[in-house]
C-alpha cells in the first residue's frame, strides 16, 4: 500500500465531502479509502452513519474519531477468535486517540461543540477542523505502521 498522500489534496477532499452531505466519521471513511485507494465498501460508510453528533446525538465520542478508529480497524483488525493481530490494533487505535485528545483537548462530541446547536454553520466550520486534523492524524499513523511493517 502506498501511503505517501499529499495532505492538502487528502485535506481539500475532507472538507468537500463533509461540506457535501457526509458527516464527520462519513467523511474519514470515504476519504481514507480514497487516498490510499483502498477497496473499502460503500457499507462501511454505512456502518459509520451512527456516529455524528456522539453517537446519533448523544455527545458521546466524536464521530472523526470513530471513524478513524474503523479505518485503522479495517487495515490491522482482526476477523478471526483469538487472532493476537488485535494487540497491534489496540496500539494504534490509542496512539490515535491519544494524538486527537491533545489537540482537540476532548474525545467527546459535546465537550468539542459546547456551545453550538448541531445545524449551526460554526459547528459545521469546527467540526471540518477537526475532520481534516483527524485526517492527517490518520494517515501519519498508517503511514509510520506500514514503515514499521516492512
Amino acid at each position: 500500500m502506498n501511503t505517501k498522500v499529499d495532505m492538502e489534496k487528502v485535506k481539500a477532499y475532507a472538507d468537500e465531502a463533509f461540506h457535501s452531505g457526509y458527516a464527520c466519521s462519513e467523511t474519514v471513511i470515504d476519504t481514507f479509502r480514497k487516498s490510499l485507494d483502498l477497496d473499502i465498501p460503500d457499507e462501511a460508510i454505512a456502518m459509520s452513519s451512527g456516529f455524528p453528533w456522539g453517537l446519533g446525538g448523544g455527545g458521546c465520542i466524536c464521530g472523526a474519531l470513530a471513524g478513524a478508529t474503523m479505518c485503522i480497524g479495517y487495515l490491522y483488525g482482526r476477523t478471526e477468535k483469538g487472532d493476537p493481530k488485535i494487540n497491534r490494533c489496540f496500539e494504534l487505535s490509542k496512539k490515535m486517540h491519544d494524538s486527537f485528545r491533545e489537540k482537540n483537548g476532548a474525545t467527546c462530541c459535546r465537550a468539542l461543540t459546547h456551545g453550538y446547536d448541531n445545524d449551526d454553520p460554526h459547528r459545521k466550520c469546527k467540526c471540518a477542523g477537526i475532520v481534516e486534523n483527524t485526517m492527517e492524524d490518520l494517515m501519519a499513523i498508517v503511514a509510520e505502521a506500514e514503515k514499521e511493517n516492512k
